[in-house]
């Protein structure tokens, strides 16, 4: 409940500073979107939590939904932080250079919104099965959400009819979600008009060139390059100081922000091309290059980008010191992965492939309304592969390290056979070699290889015959299988990124409904393997794999409900029918696999006859105790069969083994045709005194 007041808090800032939407001079209509998109969410959470759970019951069973509503007050909050950065009024041609282009409200912000909203339903879902104390009424509600995840609402127009107003999906606010970016750049080609035709500088006159001719389209870039004397002769240009070990990158102060800049030499004509690739690129996990200068004379060429904090190899080597410990929780470091997966996935839509995928060209900087260790991570070094020393392909990388350890055994091979790297094509799956690498450090906080007692071309030639890092034993078990599939020797059998996008957001939410997650020695674990989930799933819906298309981000929510629906479709028997186990082992049950499914929706006590029924197991051990001192036949004559022994009931949950700790958990697998007389007292059995009234 306290998570919910805050989130109400957040929104009641957005709706007050949305007061002054008219001085939003950049970006408004995404502004207002993201407003709407938030208050949406809001209602609709309230209302499920109204007509599914009990106020009094918030101390006792909301548990599953503390996570889930502390993830969307961070994503709140970081929307909250864009409207303000939104209304700034100062520096105008700063934001106009660093927005125009900008995706984040749409990618970023509400991309988080819609990958939690069904999260938060599920664990409103699994709170609600246990709410209240009528059995009658419990096995109902489980009834119902049972028959909402079924086969039949596997088809997406379905889910839109059926579901679309609960996960913030409808046709309206997918429509806007599709054209409001389109829309705000509109409306900032009006306002640069304006400024263009009322009185300027000549300095604002020419970066009016630069940006209506690239919003409009008016003249590609790839045709020319604007000229560098309108950055480097600007009054208030300097230089701070150099990124890196190399001397292309730069930190500069221009139009009163600071950014980072990419200075190099050489002929630039035949660079055009990619160069206007580059600037027409806009993702929240890539780098974005903002705009480019060039001096034909001096064959000089400026490319202006947004500053970062670090690379994520520097940000790890700090936090990990000596002592090696893991720099990130596993939900840190899964958001991470997932960050770069969007990026690649992004880059590889636009048939770009990074070939030198690495922490040294991840760039990351802290979220200013992050207090667990969040981070923004973008993806870098992509791009002019032909300019000299951009690719740094020499043995040993920046970092120390050496290069081709985060290079696929394909690449590693043809690099052999050629006797260079510089003429090596790189494909998507070598990426997804390369991101794996990426991941084991984030998991890790270890360079792949590092302890390995061979080096140099003897590693290279055991890479390529399979040799991988091995993680440590308490690794989770859901997120090295992930990493293994994308550096397995056969790039056939590698994911692509968008594959592995689909199963991040899925392990996020196993995440946020295991509040035990990191429990050692036996932490909750996932009721099926993802993969095979994401295997399955992409045969059945082939436009989710349709190469060079990136489906819109109002896909999520049908996508994770489909991945529910397997899950619990292959867990229960293949029978959606089926009542599934309790909602709530989502976030108690450890994974075992060789049981028994039953047929029947809620399981019931092993069968026995009207006139005899078993009692508790502590009776049946007393009486256990008492019949091997009887004679044989009287055992017989009690219904003992020769030679057996007499075992208590057993109670075979769907799918997977339950822990019975609860009076409700063991209420929840009755079958609702046993008697009432039958369900146990406060001790978990049946009393002495019911026992003996029963025979």
């Amino acid at each position: 409940m306290e998570q919910l007041g805050r989130i109400g808090k957040v929104l009641g800032s957005l709706k007050a500073l949305m007061v002054f939407r008219d001085n939003i001079q950049i970006n408004q209509r995404q502004c207002c979107l993201l407003l709407d998109i938030f208050s949406l969410a809001y209602d609709s959470i309230a209302e499920e939590m109204r007509h599914n759970l009990r106020f009094e019951e918030r101390h006792i069973k909301w548990k599953v939904l503390e996570q889930p509503l502390r993830e969307l007050h961070r994503i709140f909050r970081e929307g909250e932080a864009y409207i303000r950065q939104s209304l700034e009024t100062k520096d105008w041609w700063a934001k106009a250079i660093t927005l125009y282009q900008n995706t984040d409200c749409v990618e970023l912000y509400i991309h988080n919104l819609l990958s939690c909203i069904p999260v938060v339903i599920e664990a409103i879902e699994i709170a609600a099965e246990s709410s209240g104390w009528d059995h009658d009424e419990m096995q109902k509600k489980r009834l119902v959400y049972s028959n909402k995840y079924q086969k039949e609402w596997k088809d997406h127009k379905v889910f839109q009819w059926k579901f679309a107003k609960q996960y913030l999906v409808t046709p309206d606010l997918s429509n806007r979600i599709d054209t409001v970016w389109q829309e705000d750049r509109w409306i900032l080609l009006n306002k640069i008009q304006q400024k263009k035709m009322s009185g300027s500088t000549k300095q604002e006159r020419q970066l009016v060139e630069l940006l209506f001719k690239t919003i409009n389209g008016s003249e590609p870039l790839c045709g020319r390059l604007l000229p560098s004397k309108i950055l480097v002769k600007s009054e208030d240009y300097q230089v701070r100081r150099r990124l890196g070990s190399g001397s292309q990158y730069k930190e500069i102060l221009w139009l009163g922000e600071s950014f980072a800049l990419r200075h190099f030499f050489g002929d630039i004509e035949p660079i055009f091309p990619q160069v206007s690739s580059l600037l027409s690129l806009s993702h929240p996990n890539i780098m974005h290059f903002l705009c480019g200068f060039a001096d034909d004379e001096r064959k000089e060429c400026f490319l202006v980008m947004e500053l970062m904090n670090r690379d994520l190899f520097s940000y790890i080597k700090e936090i990990c010191g000596p002592r090696k410990r893991i720099p990130f929780s596993l939900p840190v470091a899964v958001d991470l992965m997932l960050q770069i997966a969007r990026g690649m996935e992004y880059l590889h839509s636009k048939k770009i492939y990074h070939g030198d995928l690495s922490p040294s060209n991840i760039l990351v900087k802290s979220r200013s309304t992050s207090t667990e260790g969040y981070l923004h991570a973008k993806v870098s070094g992509f791009g002019l592969s032909s300019v000299k020393n951009f690719t740094q392909r020499s043995p040993s990388s920046p970092n120390g390290t050496l290069s081709f350890i985060w290079h696929a055994p394909e690449v590693l091979e043809e690099q052999e056979q050629t006797g260079s790297a510089e003429n090596t094509k790189y494909r998507e799956k070598s990426d997804v070699y390369s991101f794996g690498m990426v991941c084991f450090e984030l998991l890790t906080g270890k360079v792949p290889f590092e302890d390995a007692h061979l080096q140099g071309d003897k590693m290279s030639r055991n890479i390529r015959a399979g040799e991988r890092p091995l993680f440590p034993f308490h690794a989770p078990k859901y997120v090295t299988n992930l990493t293994k599939r994308c550096w397995h020797a056969d790039p056939n059998q590698r994911p692509s990124f968008t594959s592995i996008c689909r199963i991040l957001r899925y392990i996020k939410r196993f995440l946020l409904l295991s509040p035990d997650y990191n429990i050692q020695p036996d932490p909750p674990m996932p009721q099926m393997e993802y993969c095979e989930i994401e295997s399955r799933l992409s045969k059945e819906f082939a436009s989710w794999e349709t190469p060079n298309l990136l489906l819109p981000i109002s896909e999520i929510p049908f996508q994770m409900f489909v991945y529910r629906i397997v899950e619990k479709e292959k867990t229960c028997g293949g029978s959606m029918k089926d009542m599934s186990e309790s909602g709530s082992d989502r976030a108690s049950v450890s994974g075992d696999e060789n049981v028994t499914t039953p047929d029947e929706p809620f399981p019931p006590v092993t069968p026995v006859t009207e006139k005899k029924r078993l009692p508790s197991p502590e009776t049946m051990t007393k009486r256990l105790s008492m019949l091997k001192k009887s004679s044989e036949g009287k055992a017989n004559k009690s219904g003992t069969p020769k030679g057996r022994s007499v075992r208590p009931p057993q109670i075979i949950p769907c799918g997977r083994s339950l822990r019975m700790n609860s009076e409700s958990q063991l209420m929840a697998m009755m079958s609702p045709r046993m008697s009432p007389r039958l369900r146990r007292s406060s001790s978990g059995h049946m009393s002495d005194s019911e026992l003996s009234s029963r025979h």
